[in-house]
């Protein structure tokens, strides 16, 4: 499947609360996620399968999924999750599956079988679905892939700052050589630390990172800031395509006598989609 549209923010609602749904929807993230998973208690899962396939099939989220990227994080292993979802029928309204915990092929497989067509976003969150990070991207259901963060830091007995480090980097590269978009940072644990979240969204912007997921509209603004290209940036992704057509593809020289070959055309047109993003996003 091809690449999808890289994301900048995104937003975890229980699945078990449908009074938010439309609410998280109106925050402007990019993406909402649905969660039947670590959001919902163990005896509300039916519920909240429920009440989710409800609104999907709802003027109100037929609505939501036309402007914005919906996803249902099912549980691991969940034939019922599956199941309900493929009950919405080929006339389903669009959404995606995020898939935990997946280390193998066949758990993609399954997900395919269940509902053809549908994207899914790998999650990897155990050391054994790191090391087969680039085959899960280049499985055809597979449009992105994600961390998580905290079942890999228990699994490995450290949240060190080198050890995320290494973790998204690894990520980063399994996901490109997959064709796929930069994958988006896992959520920031501590609600209210937006500082924290600041400053940890800026050093996973620095590795590479294209957007970050949230469990709190309050740390949307904070992620939305983060990711938004410096007017520096923007100035000189301009100044090297302007170079780059003028020189017609080959060697140029900035004013400042940066030298830029077409080599850097790809990251200075993602500067620019950044920046229009940020600039139509409130």
């Amino acid at each position: 499947m091809s690449a999808a549209t890289p994301l900048v923010t995104g937003l975890y609602v229980p699945g078990d609360r449908p009074d938010r749904f439309d609410k998280a929807v109106a925050t402007g993230a990019d993406l909402v996620i649905l969660d039947l998973e670590d959001a919902v208690r163990p005896d509300a899962k039916a519920l909240a399968r429920e009440a989710v396939v409800a609104w999907l099939a709802s003027a109100e989220g037929r609505e939501a999924g036309a402007r914005t990227v919906l996803q249902v994080r099912v549980n691991e292993g969940s034939a019922e999750d599956l199941a309900a979802l493929a009950a919405l029928g080929a006339d389903r309204p669009p959404f995606e599956v995020r898939l935990p915990k997946v280390e193998t092929v066949d758990e993609l497989d399954r997900v395919a079988s269940a509902l053809p067509g549908v994207p899914v976003t790998a999650l990897v969150e155990s050391a054994r679905g790191l090391e087969g990070a680039a085959t899960l991207a280049a499985h055809p259901v597979v449009t992105r892939l994600a961390l998580g963060e905290s079942d890999l830091a228990s699994e490995l007995g450290s949240r060190a700052d080198a050890v995320l480090d290494h973790l998204r980097i690894r990520l980063l590269v399994a996901a490109k050589v997959g064709g796929l978009p930069a994958p988006m940072l896992s959520a920031y644990p501590a609600l209210r630390d937006l500082e924290g979240l600041r400053l940890d969204t800026e050093r996973g912007r620095a590795l590479g990172a294209e957007g970050r997921v949230a469990v709190h509209p309050s740390q949307l603004p904070v992620i939305r800031r983060a990711f938004a290209p410096a007017e520096a940036d923007v100035a000189w992704a301009r100044a090297v395509l302007a170079a780059l057509d003028e020189a017609g593809g080959g060697v140029a020289t900035l004013a400042d006598g940066e030298m830029v070959d077409p080599a850097m055309r790809g990251r200075a047109e993602g500067i620019l989609v950044r920046a229009e993003r940020s600039a139509d996003t409130p």
